[in-house]
């Protein structure tokens, strides 16, 4: 290679090589060269080029190496920052080939700066230079706060430093541990981290940073509010790597102090205008269940309709069935017909979602709780108490959350750490207290049915059942008429028609009803003692199980009948589906499509906008049977999905993937069809498909 030298050339002289060896580059990095350029009007290294002998560019240099630098410069040229004669640096090789290599070495063996190197000659242009952060962000093309933060890094504690130094930690890491200013609490992390698994994990690094403290995003943090805190003498430090809402606040002590001086105050006006026996107070924002367990939960009575609305609702159904007669001959609604049916089924949706409240009277016995919302606003809990008689309760308790407890707050409020936020993945579903009751009664049949068929599990229940009920005074809760009287019906009328339900009617004729022929009770008792063992299970597990009463989800009791239909390990997919009959008619037109686009997305829910209501609820039938031709993901997400009051147990017996109201299950679960006989151990199988 012949030793190439080294001219100057006007920017405007020169041009990129189409053979020029980078092709990709960054946008950013570009914007920063260019303002360095413009800031200190100095190329720090040669371009490499060969001038051209021939052609359109003939006396023109070609641009092999320092392309980016070339642009940078014509573009504060073009902007008037630099003038069009500004000269350029070029190292003039003999011939493309040379330029060519020289270029692809200069790229090649280039070394990025060591982070910690950068921080510190930030740090030392500012000393030696008498610079301000501002004035080295325009030099290099930098925000201000960029050059806070590596500024920070440098003064970090001097392990960490070093580690950062010798690439044992990257620059995130680096951040993390400059959360905080103070060094020794860095220090004190970083040793106790080290080695450990979450060394190289930043969440749990600024959560150990930030313990005793709180960031400003947090529902605590954000009651007090900043001025009250500073004021009470509180601390503040930014962090200079993330938003105003992770600000840390120092001093935990002060928080949880006035936030609970807050909620004090709040309770206490709440229990004066609402007339409850106490507004206890819970500075979280959820009520722990170790705070309630032993308290006795408190129904609200529903609210009735008045006559308006009574009017207004028959009115709104007669206006619905006329569209219906209206387009029953046409494959779907025109568009005005489908704009009015929607307007009807939301104000429809109004009158069946009629909220529940407590009565004057209840209120004046019942215990409240208030809480911290998301927002930071005192928010009342909706569930209320029973006060128990003869219970001492000292107004001035409070229920603290540290880390640890249940609840959804820590003391940390690391829940805000990494700016992660919850999302919807679906519209959350609302029932009419008729629905409410009908799902009940299906999910109270499968429940039935299970404990009829294990006849070792109805033995524990009823025995459990009769010495809780024996042995407790006045209302317990317990969802069981166990003397083997049936419960009433909760909705007078209601065939469901589920597999449950027809198993339940063929497990009842299959029982040896021989004994009750006898006229003597002694007869017909002498004669049950001589059924064989099978038939006597048998029919301990149906007078068990035929006790349990149909809960709708979330009032008392459901819960114990959702922890027996967990340990029973019920499939409820593999034994209700919903149908037009048994759920979609119930719906209205917004709340179905909101399903589809939960299911399958918007293009789903659009696809069917404009059908009928009376097509739409068939259409959502074979949709959550799996009997459409979708996507196989969409069609397991619908075939598996549950509403919640059709739900037992935890998610993770129903389902994974769970959207508010929605269940993906993993697939390949059988439908479980009862039996008559029972296996060695006493449990009657399922061997057949439903």
């Amino acid at each position: 290679m012949t030793q190439p030298a080294i001219e100057y050339a006007r920017a405007v002289d020169c041009f990129k090589s189409p053979n020029n060896v980078r092709t990709q580059s960054d946008s950013i990095a570009d914007a920063e060269l260019e303002a360095n350029i413009a800031e200190t009007g100095i190329i720090l290294e040669n371009l490499i080029g060969v001038r051209t002998t021939r052609g359109a560019f003939k006396g023109k240099v070609e641009i092999y190496g320092g392309g980016r630098r070339l642009d940078a410069v014509l573009a504060n040229i073009t902007k008037a920052v630099l003038d069009e004669d500004f000269m350029v640096p070029v190292l003039v090789a003999k011939n493309a080939r040379d330029a060519i290599e020289m270029s692809l070495t200069e790229n090649y063996f280039h070394l990025p700066m060591n982070p910690a190197d950068e921080c510190c000659a930030f740090r030392s242009i500012i000393e030696r230079e008498k610079k301000t952060p501002a004035d080295l962000a325009k030099r290099f093309g930098k925000t201000e706060k960029f050059v806070l933060g590596r500024l920070r890094l440098a003064n970090l504690a001097a392990p960490i430093f070093e580690a950062l130094r010798h690439g044992e930690i990257g620059i995130e890491i680096a951040k993390a541990y400059a959360t905080t200013a103070d060094q020794d609490r860095q220090a004190k992390v970083f040793e106790q981290l080290t080695g450990g698994y979450y060394a190289n994990n930043v969440n749990e690094i600024r959560r150990n940073l930030a313990s005793g403290s709180y960031n400003g995003a947090d529902p605590k943090a954000l009651l007090v509010g900043s001025e009250a805190y500073q004021a009470a003498g509180g601390r503040i430090e930014q962090d200079l790597f993330s938003d105003a809402a992770t600000e840390r606040w120092l001093d935990g002590d002060i928080v949880e102090r006035l936030a609970e001086e807050a909620l004090h105050k709040a309770a206490e006006a709440l229990r004066e205008r609402d007339g409850f026996a106490e507004v206890r107070i819970v500075a979280a924002t959820s009520v722990p269940y170790s705070t309630t367990y032993r308290l006795r939960e408190m129904q609200p009575e529903p609210r009735e309709l008045t006559e308006v609305e009574v009017a207004r609702e028959a009115e709104i159904q007669a206006e619905m069935e006329a569209i219906e007669r209206e387009a029953q001959d046409a494959p779907e609604y025109t568009e005005e017909q489908a704009t009015r049916f929607d307007q009807l089924s939301q104000e429809l949706d109004a009158f069946g979602e009629v909220t529940a409240d407590l009565t004057p009277a209840q209120k004046a016995g019942a215990i409240a709780y208030l809480v911290i919302g998301g927002d930071g606003t005192p928010a009342l809990h909706h569930e209320y108490f029973h006060v128990e008689e003869g219970e001492a309760f000292d107004a001035s308790e409070t229920v603290l959350l540290d880390e640890g407890d249940e609840g959804d707050e820590t003391a940390t409020g690391g829940g805000h750490d990494d700016g992660e936020v919850d999302e919807d993945a679906a519209t959350a579903l609302t029932f009419s207290n008729r629905q409410r009751d009908e799902l009940a009664t299906m999910k109270t049949e499968m429940l039935r049915l299970f404990i009829a068929s294990d006849p070792a599990f109805a033995l524990d229940l009823g025995t459990f059942i009769m010495i809780d009920k024996a042995s407790r005074e006045g209302w317990s809760g317990m969802p069981s008429e166990l003397r083997a009287y049936a419960p009433s019906p909760r909705v007078s009328g209601f065939v469901s028609g589920t597999p449950a339900s027809q198993q339940w009617d063929a497990l009842d004729g299959g029982l040896d009803r021989s004994w009750l022929d006898h006229d003597a009770m002694e007869a017909r008792y002498d004669a049950f003692c001589a059924l064989d063992g099978e038939a006597r299970a048998a029919w301990l597990g149906w007078v068990i199980a035929r006790t349990m009463h149909a809960v709708p989800h979330g009032e008392a009791g459901s819960g114990f009948l959702d922890h027996l239909g967990t340990k029973l390990a019920i499939d409820v997919a593999a034994w209700w589906r919903p149908t037009a009959s048994n759920f979609f008619d119930r719906l209205t037109k917004p709340k179905i499509l909101g399903l589809f686009e939960a299911i399958g997305g918007p293009e789903l829910s659009s696809r069917y906008s404009t059908s009928r209501k009376f097509d739409l609820s068939l259409s959502a039938e074979k949709l959550f049977a799996g009997d459409v031709l979708a996507e196989p993901e969409i069609k397991e997400r619908a075939r598996r999905w549950l509403p919640d009051a059709m739900r037992f147990g935890p998610e993770q017996m129903n389902g994974g993937d769970d959207c508010d109201d929605l269940i993906a299950e993993e697939p390949g679960a059988e439908a479980q069809t009862v039996t008559g006989a029972a296996d060695e151990d006493g449990v009657i199988p399922f061997d057949e498909a439903a």
